[in-house]
């Protein structure tokens, strides 16, 4: 049978200044299905969601909700054609509960108090298959758990046409199966759905349709059953593409940085690194693989300096530098680049334009009271050249650009000041294909450039084809240290489950008379 149209776009566009976020795009959603938009870092994805969620107004061109011309000029007007948007930054007060983040947002002349709300998130639970807890603290709640929390609260206000906006960016596997369990709820409950993502096999798994969209001009919508990843990618770069990624072979180099016996705690005061011993080698891309909240930030963020360990070492030529701050370990000699998990939390400062955030880590080294921002400003426009960051201009402030966007302007800072030692986590999260092949390519030259890389990632396949060794962290404990062209993904399931333990088997052998602790092999040289 099929489905009625929900939203019709017929030639609409959107510009910001010189920028053309949108060119005549035309667009059909509809009840009962899932259409996934897929484009590039930059093609107008979220520009257009957000004129219909009200945050922007079209400058030409005709939106058609149930068949009926609508104007949408503020979120209330789409509220009232039961159109909701969960964006990539939640809307959230943390210090409310769940369900009084959903009254604070209830219409004005609506007589809803805080029990009859309770009674319909659990209503909105049972029905579509979600777990909340209405009195929990926003504060108190994972990100799985406040991404629910948005839907719910849409889903309270009567949304029938749901947008998500990379809705699994920052999710573990196993919550993404969740989210994809309650859309097909959703979906045969009658809702149209749009989800906004640049993961190919998400894609692939979860739409009806997709719909791509290049430098913010629509190209075509498929069926997803005749899509392929790499169908798909042609028409988002326009082009012919390889999804090989290279792994090139270097001279192994004397270890950069070794870690022993370090035990870090959490923020919370818990264990989350255990005794973990390990090396970080100039020319080889170091792998970390595990579960979410196994302590992989709380690694990144030791090694950088950031956070001190409750016990252990760090050495370099000698030397620990566990106890310095990263002022510290600069003097050593050893130049570190951290790329963090919070892109705009931590790594850059959102309110700041591109060039004044290109010279963040360098306006100290003057000799004089003002900051040196023609130079910014010249490594800013090679940023934006060599990655292919779009934007208005080098003044742009970076919370307004895409998460893509966001993320090639970090990793462009940390590149260009010259590292030995890159410690990067989730470096494509959030980027299409095309861009994250591309942060692979730079990647690798730094392999090529002596330098040694600290990869955290969650796609396992990626990890396989990129990393050198792949160490698998459980609980906060390395599991092993793996070759990556000698083990598989499911060897590494175990581990990161903790059904295999290789360290466990390896300190068995050198508890044997003439071997010494301190001079081991990673099984992953071997």
């Amino acid at each position: 049978m099929e489905q009625s149209s929900a939203i019709r776009l017929e030639n609409v566009t959107k510009t910001f200044g010189s920028v053309v976020a949108n060119k005549d795009i035309c667009l059909d959603i509809r009840y009962g299905e899932i259409l996934s938009l897929l484009g590039e870092n930059g093609s107008g994805k979220t520009t257009l969601m957000n004129m219909l969620s009200g945050i922007y107004f079209p400058d030409s061109g005709t939106i058609y909700a149930n068949g009926e011309e609508v104007s949408i000029r503020s979120p209330k007007d789409a509220y009232d054609l039961n159109i909701g948007m969960i964006h990539q930054h939640f809307k959230l007060v943390d210090l409310f509960t769940a369900a009084e983040n959903i009254l604070l947002g209830t219409h004005k002349g609506k007589k809803d108090n805080l029990q009859t709300v309770v009674t319909r998130i659990r209503e909105i639970c049972d029905e579509y298959g979600f777990e909340v807890d209405p009195y929990q603290k926003v504060y108190n709640m994972s990100v799985s758990q406040k991404q629910t929390l948005e839907i719910i609260k849409v889903l309270y206000h009567g949304a029938e046409i749901l947008i998500l906006d990379e809705p699994t960016a920052v999710l573990t596997l196993q919550e993404t199966r969740r989210l994809f369990h309650v859309l097909r709820n959703m979906k045969a409950a009658g809702k149209a759905i749009v989800i906004i993502t640049h993961k190919l096999n998400e894609v692939l798994e979860i739409s009806d349709r997709v719909s791509i969209l290049r430098r913010g001009e629509y190209i075509d919508t498929v069926e997803t059953k005749d899509a392929t990843e790499l169908s798909l990618t042609e028409m988002m770069v326009g082009k012919k593409v390889s999804l090989d990624i290279a792994r090139p072979e270097t001279e192994k180099k004397l270890p950069l940085l070794e870690l022993r016996n370090l035990t870090i705690k959490n923020d919370e005061g818990n264990l989350a690194i255990k005794d973990v011993n390990f090396y970080i080698r100039g020319g080889e891309i170091l792998g970390v693989a595990g579960i979410a909240g196994c302590g992989q930030k709380e690694l990144c963020e030791t090694i950088a300096g950031l956070r001190k360990p409750e016990r252990g070492m760090m050495i370099h030529q000698g030397e620990d530098i566990s106890t310095m701050s990263p002022k510290e370990i600069l003097n050593k000699g050893i130049s570190m680049s951290f790329i963090p998990e919070d892109r705009l939390g931590m790594g850059l400062a959102p309110s700041l334009s591109i060039t004044d955030n290109m010279i963040l880590k360098t306006y100290s080294e003057g000799h004089s009271p003002f900051v040196n921002r023609k130079k910014g400003r010249s490594e800013a426009e090679a940023v934006i050249q060599n990655l292919g960051v779009v934007t208005p201009s080098t003044e742009t402030p970076v919370r307004r650009l895409s998460g893509g966007n966001v993320q090639k302007v970090l990793l462009g800072r940390e590149i260009k000041s010259g590292p030995n030692v890159i410690i990067t986590a989730y470096p494509v999260r959030g980027l299409d294909i095309n861009s994250s092949y591309l942060i692979y390519d730079i990647l690798n030259q730094q392999k090529l450039n002596g330098v040694g890389v600290l990869f955290i990632g969650e796609d396992l396949d990626v990890m396989l084809s990129l990393c050198d060794k792949i160490m698998v962290l459980c609980h906060g404990e390395v599991m092993g240290i793996v070759n990556a062209a000698n083990t598989t993904k499911e060897e590494l399931g175990l581990m990161m489950t903790g059904a295999i333990n290789l360290t466990k088997e390896r300190t068995t052998e050198t508890k044997k008379p003439g071997i010494a602790p301190d001079s081991y092999i990673e099984e992953g040289d071997k």
